[in-house]
């Protein structure tokens, strides 16, 4: 009897641990980016993920002005805030901002040329103390993926992507030690974060900050001691003067036959990348292709209507792909349409999609029901995530060309006309709205081109004035918080 209770003792322990393992090896596969190491900070492109609501009642806390045209989305991460921002002739510059309370927004260091050679218009990716983002628009050819330490902006890697319509405008992810992202005209890249190449010699990312801080040291000295004998040669060293590690490319996609420019999502196995046909150009598949996170290997296919600039947005086995007739350009506001499409991400399958009276150029945002998606007549609406089923719209009266950010009941989103709206995400009724054109503590009106962002209870938004009435007037990034 006694052995009897002992073998089924033994079965049950036996069982548990089987259930056990198969649980975790179920969670390993569908392992998801961490915070804010993909667009929106996870694949919801919720544009928040410590699920902190914002505001109640709106202050602006601060506000830093600037020269630089701010279109790619803001990203928090501790106790920085990193922003890439277009200034005179496109150079860019990508600031490290502080986000202490003695920090009050302040530059705690910044990037740009001659290191950055093309503008950037691309939200990094932030991962194990790590950024990597990309260069280049529409109106360049050949870019470059680069990765800074998260502290101190560092340079750690680059890797050129030459070719034309190559550049490297949509948000990378990274996950299970890869970086994956869209490359224009050169498809879909999968990369390795950690493993690089220096002068031959193959290296981890760690090493590669070892030999830079070395040679940075190296430079200042000599430059330290050119000034001491008075040489009118001296010249400060920059990034551009410090060795250029190269990651592993693991495996590459699409390559002159798609043309990504959005954000890819990564779930589990799987990769996500929409791709745009350019009817100028006659480049590229309108269509979203999932792929084999491991070997880039197309699982399937669904051809799109229209082209899915906002990339796609993951819930459960749902991923929805919003689409516009037109980019991000004002003038061509009138006029124009789009669509969201929800699709089996197991076989790809169309689950349901909507017309839209205007264009969607941004991602949706998904809530554990709804799809909340912004367009250019001014709407913000929310679809049911089941059925499609358009269960309220919110007009702001100007158009919207960035991403809502979710937590909770509310919703934030930010229009061209600068204006931040707060929206009860289960009535869809107006909760707050701040103008930050007029509000004493930013005077300084601009478009809202990417979408607000959610850290800490506080949130984060940046302007640009590329176009418009107000071209070439002062831009902000500001936050805000409780009153």
């Amino acid at each position: 009897m006694r052995a009897l209770r002992r073998a089924w003792i033994a079965w049950v322990v036996f069982c548990f641990i089987c259930v056990h393992l198969c649980s975790c090896v179920a969670n390993s596969s569908a392992a998801e980016p961490g915070p804010w190491a993909t667009y929106r900070g996870n694949s919801a492109r919720a544009g928040n993920t410590d699920g902190k609501v914002g505001p109640v009642v709106p202050r602006v806390h601060w506000a830093q002005k600037s020269r630089d045209h701010f279109i790619a989305a803001p990203v928090p991460y501790g106790d920085r805030l990193f922003v890439s921002g277009l200034g005179f002739i496109n150079i860019s510059t990508f600031y490290s901002l502080d986000l202490s309370p003695k920090g009050g927004g302040s530059v705690a260091w910044k990037k740009s040329a001659p290191y950055l050679k093309l503008p950037t218009v691309s939200s990094p990716g932030v991962a194990d103390g790590k950024l990597v983002f990309g260069d280049g628009m529409h109106q360049t050819d050949g870019a470059t993926l680069y990765c800074l330490s998260a502290g101190k902006g560092a340079p750690l890697w680059q890797l050129p992507v030459p070719g034309t319509l190559v550049h490297l405008e949509g948000s990378p992810t990274i996950v299970g030690g890869r970086v994956y992202l869209g490359a224009g005209a050169a498809g879909v890249l999968c990369v390795s974060l950690d493993r690089v190449t220096l002068d031959g010699k193959a290296m981890t990312t760690a090493a590669v900050a070892k030999v830079v801080e070395a040679k940075w040291a190296g430079l200042r000295k000599k430059y330290e001691e050119a000034l001491k004998k008075k040489d009118p040669f001296a010249v400060p060293p920059t990034d551009d003067d410090l060795p250029r590690a190269a990651p592993e490319v693991v495996w590459q996609q699409g390559k002159g036959k798609w043309h990504v420019d959005a954000p890819v999502a990564v779930v589990g196995e799987r990769v996500l990348a929409a791709s745009a046909f350019l009817d100028k150009e006659k480049e590229g598949e309108r269509a979203l292709f999932c792929l084999d996170a491991k070997t880039g290997k197309q699982l399937w296919k669904s051809p799109l209507a229209i082209n899915p600039w906002g990339g796609p947005a993951v819930s459960g086995n749902t991923v929805v792909v919003t689409g516009s007739t037109i980019g991000y350009d004002p003038k061509s506001v009138k006029g124009a349409r789009g669509v969201v499409t929800a699709f089996d991400l197991t076989t790809g399958a169309k689950k349901w999609s909507k017309e839209v009276a205007g264009g969607v150029p941004s991602c949706v945002a998904l809530t554990k029901d709804s799809a909340l998606a912004t367009a250019t007549d001014g709407r913000v609406r929310a679809y049911d995530l089941k059925n499609g089923r358009l269960r309220w719209f919110y007009n702001a009266g100007a158009p919207f060309f960035a991403p809502v950010a979710v937590a909770g009941d509310t919703a934030y989103a930010g229009d061209l006309k600068g204006v931040v709206h707060a929206i009860n995400v289960r009535t869809g009724t107006k909760r707050w709205a701040l103008d930050l054109g007029t509000d004493p503590a930013v005077m300084a009106p601009g478009m809202i081109y990417a979408g607000p962002v959610l850290h800490g209870g506080k949130l984060y938004v940046a302007t640009c004035n590329l176009v418009g009435e107000f071209v070439n007037r002062p831009t902000a990034v500001v936050c805000i918080g409780e009153k």
